[in-house]
């Protein structure tokens, strides 16, 4: 995986007021931190982080964050956002070293279409989006990909149906199910609604009376 160039700029104002004025500026308040590290107050150009984050690699995205004299290999770990808008506010980057084995979470894509499972009017049930691995940061894939082609109604693939990339291993349980073939959804008489003569709120039910034989005499 190739890293993506930030500029960092190093030294910003701190407090509620200068970050304020930072985001308005089209820029993210964040900090550098890692291996020894003292934590390093940057900010990065909200535009930049969002083109560099919005690739196929996503939040596992290696960056090189350019302070000047020094340049940061690392990943953004940590994104506040605004509970709104839910634009990023803040971003805290962890320092890595291209040989070390890291931490990361890999999204899982289902490819593939299982016939047999729409045939029988079932659903696919995807239990797993996400598989923690833990690879190099130049290992780190893009995504994880499942064919459900030969998925049926009843079955599941498991973790351990997963092709894992050279270098990359995960400690999840591999019976863990990622995808699951539900059987056709079964519909009550509560939820489909009783066919039937509707009564009106308030209304005495209609009760038809008996014939009775008539009195002779």
């Amino acid at each position: 995986m190739a890293d993506v160039t930030l500029a960092a700029e190093v030294g910003r104002p701190l407090g509620s007021r200068a970050t304020r004025r930072l985001r308005r500026e089209g820029k993210i308040p964040g900090v550098i931190y890692g291996h020894g590290t003292d934590p390093v107050s940057i900010a990065v150009v909200a535009r930049e982080l969002r083109i560099a984050l919005n690739g196929e690699a996503g939040a596992n995205q290696l960056l090189s964050l350019q302070t000047g004299s020094t340049t940061y290999l690392a990943l953004a770990r940590e994104m506040q956002r605004h509970p709104i808008a839910q634009t990023v506010t803040h971003v805290d980057f962890q320092i890595v070293r291209r040989d070390e084995v890291i931490a990361a979470d890999v999204p899982i894509t289902l490819i593939g279409e299982a016939l047999e499972v729409h045939h029988g009017d079932g659903l696919v049930d995807q239990q797993m989006f996400t598989l923690a691995i833990k690879a190099r940061p130049a290992d780190i894939p893009t995504s994880l990909e499942v064919d459900i082609s030969d998925l049926t109604i009843g079955a599941q693939l498991r973790v351990s149906d997963l092709t894992l990339p050279t270098g990359v291993t995960t400690e999840v349980d591999p019976e863990s199910a990622i995808a699951i073939g539900q059987p056709p959804r079964v519909v009550t008489l509560e939820e489909e609604g009783e066919e039937g003569e509707v009564v009106e709120e308030g209304a005495e039910p209609v009760v038809e009376a008996a014939e009775t034989p008539s009195e002779e005499g």
